[in-house]
């Protein structure tokens, strides 16, 4: 039976945690790395045989409490804990019955389009569940076609463009971080629209690239938000441009780019003055 994606964040969990991590010994031989399934079992007030079945996907119904238990005794906090909670609520829903099989055709509505016209010249966007850039308006459209994020036909995607366009390592300063986040947010994806085959194929896809498939790590999520992009910029320069993601839609978010006055002279855009963008 093949592992669900709580199964896996179980084993990849266990072999993260140092057996110093919870107050053991770190004396003997180990033939894995991290902590043993029956210490972990004990930790939480489970049988390993128990656990065992839970990572091989045996089981796919665990309690809230057992799923409570399981995260204190493999010391999750904070987006960890609640992804993991998740997981663990959805692990029993086979990918053929669940909701968002038929994979949705994503539309930005209209109201949505008013919105990004009204931020006008605030550089805005909106992305979908598999990172597809779904609209946008010019202000946005300007400053990332020098970058190549236009190039080709289609809807441009943060992850196909962050991973494969020859100009991206160049023009991501902190290419690492925008990698990182990229495939966090569709891991997120991919456990809200667990039946979703276009989305699973493009994680498929990307997961054939090594880059990405290095940072494919079904337990490291994140959280989405706000951040900073770091830009060598072919036109404008060094640019510091923080970000704000603002969710308009279960499955659509609008991007506002609030670029530093200090750091850009790009004509025709709303800049944020320095001390908006560090307060």
């Amino acid at each position: 039976m093949a592992r669900n994606g709580f199964a896996e964040f179980l084993i990849a969990r266990r072999a993260e945690l140092r057996p110093s991590d919870v107050g053991l010994p770190e004396g003997g031989r180990r033939r894995t790395p991290g902590l043993r399934r029956e210490e972990v079992a004990v930790r939480a007030g489970v049988s390993a045989d128990y656990l065992a079945r839970l990572e091989q996907g045996r089981d796919t119904n665990p309690s809230v409490a057992v799923i409570d238990a399981l995260a204190d005794a493999l010391l999750l906090r904070g987006d960890d804990r609640q992804y993991f909670s998740m997981l663990a609520l959805a692990s029993g829903c086979n990918e053929s019955r669940c909701p968002g099989r038929e994979s949705a055709e994503e539309q930005v509505a209209a109201t949505i389009e008013t919105i990004l016209r009204a931020l006008q010249p605030t550089p805005a966007f909106v992305v979908g569940r598999k990172l597809n850039v779904l609209g946008w308006n010019q202000a946005w459209a300007d400053f990332v076609a020098p970058l190549g994020l236009l190039d080709g036909h289609g809807q441009p995607n943060l992850a196909w463009y962050t991973f494969t366009h020859p100009a991206a390592r160049r023009v991501l300063r902190n290419w690492e971080h925008a990698a990182d986040t990229f495939t966090a947010a569709l891991c997120r994806a991919k456990l809200h629209w667990p039946g979703d085959d276009s989305l699973r194929e493009t994680i498929e896809a990307l997961r054939r690239l090594p880059d990405f498939a290095d940072r494919w790590k079904p337990h490291r999520v994140g959280s989405p938000g706000s951040g900073t992009l770091q830009l060598d910029h072919p036109v404008h320069g060094l640019v510091e441009v923080p970000f704000e993601t603002l969710e308009a839609d279960r499955d659509q978010s609008v991007v506002v780019w609030l670029i530093d006055r200090a750091s850009t002279h790009a004509p025709g855009l709303r800049l944020v003055p320095n001390r908006a963008v560090n307060e």
